[in-house]
């Protein structure tokens, strides 16, 4: 199991201390570094600001919302910082949710798995480069057709030339169906909500998408799931689970609309139904500080690495048994290096 960091949302800005922990990631041979983007900071730019001060660490989108950039778009980001970076590049992808999708990007959100596939061949197309890029829509039509332009559309093909035509795409998705689509057409999955105790559900889905799988994309073998885990040290289970709780509490009360939230849709299926229904009431009433307190120790350490570093270690043991390939860290540097130690793994620097 591999090792990376997540670098998470911003809030009010950048997060403090977050290029001293990239470019320690980078010397000390972690895997990876993601960022993500909602409606504040934007997932790309960090990657290239941060990562230009860096040699080895792989630099990952988790994730690029889809409805944010047409998916040419996000193809010249990509192929832009592949080079930029040498090849070290991963473009994670995500569909968000209607609330983000209609009411800050103005998009439709229907039909996500249909929109998904068209654009991620849109995002082939371009990486490839062995022809102009076309697509027959009907969510990203290509040319734009005759009636809804000017008509003067053209066909095109990137000026650059991709570093890597094979630049591995990832799909983060929390839905059955999202799952299987991320094993059939992408070369990673990106789960929030993993729990070592639904792995084999996980595995199900997997397989399920992989048997569709056209023999033009990566081997199965080189799949990767690279899992977002939040991680508190603390000698204290409680106090430790306390920090995540307020993460928990706004993906289930604040990350979507009441009936269409799909990240407490996952949390509904690892059995939480009754907790999710107060703490959804509790958020949506205002009541944060009571929405967090109700989120049960259960569930934080279903999806979480919480407490004493021998607890953490002992606990990991079940992940390192999962389809997870890497584990994301979201937590400080201590986080990080209790993790990498309890992995056999920790960093020897380059």
């Amino acid at each position: 199991m591999r090792l990376g960091i997540h670098t998470g949302y911003w809030s009010a800005g950048p997060p403090p201390g977050i290029q001293d922990a990239v470019l320690a990631a980078d010397r000390l041979g972690v895997d990876s570094v993601w960022t993500a983007e909602a409606y504040g900071s934007d997932a790309f730019t960090p990657l290239a600001w941060w990562g230009a001060a860096t040699s080895h660490v792989r630099l990952g989108t988790a994730v690029a919302q889809i409805s944010a950039r047409t998916p040419a778009a996000t193809a010249m980001a990509a192929l832009t910082l592949d080079h930029l970076s040498g090849g070290r590049f991963v473009l994670g992808l995500g569909v968000s949710g209607p609330q983000v999708v209609e009411g800050w990007y103005g998009q439709p959100y229907a039909r996500p798995l249909a929109r998904t596939r068209e654009y991620v061949d849109v995002v082939r197309q371009v990486l490839a480069r062995e022809a102009p890029v076309t697509s027959a829509g009907p969510h990203y039509p290509l040319p734009l057709p005759d009636g809804a332009g000017t008509g003067l559309g053209k066909a095109l093909r990137s000026t650059v030339h991709p570093l890597r035509a094979d630049l591995p795409i990832h799909l983060a998705a929390e839905g059955p169906k999202n799952i299987a689509l991320a094993g059939e057409i992408a070369d990673g999955w990106l789960p929030l909500f993993y729990s070592p105790r639904m792995d084999a559900s996980f595995r199900e889905l997997l397989a399920d998408g992989f048997a569709k799988r056209s023999q033009h994309r990566s081997p199965i073998d080189d799949f990767e799931v690279s899992a977002t885990v939040p991680v508190v040290v603390d000698e204290h289970v409680e106090r430790a689970a306390d920090t995540v709780r307020p993460f928990l509490s706004l993906y289930v009360g604040g990350m979507g609309a009441k009936g269409a939230n799909f990240h407490r849709d996952a949390l509904d299926r690892l059995g939480y139904s009754d907790a999710c229904d107060e703490i959804q009431a509790h958020y949506l009433a205002g009541r944060k500080d009571l929405a967090a307190a109700a989120v049960p120790t259960a569930m934080v350490e279903d999806v979480a690495l919480v407490g004493p570093a021998e607890k953490i270690a002992h606990d990991l043991g079940a992940w390192q048994e999962t389809a997870v390939t890497t584990l994301l860290v979201q937590g400080d540097a201590t986080a990080v290096q209790v993790v990498a130690a309890a992995l056999g793994t920790e960093p020897t620097g380059h």
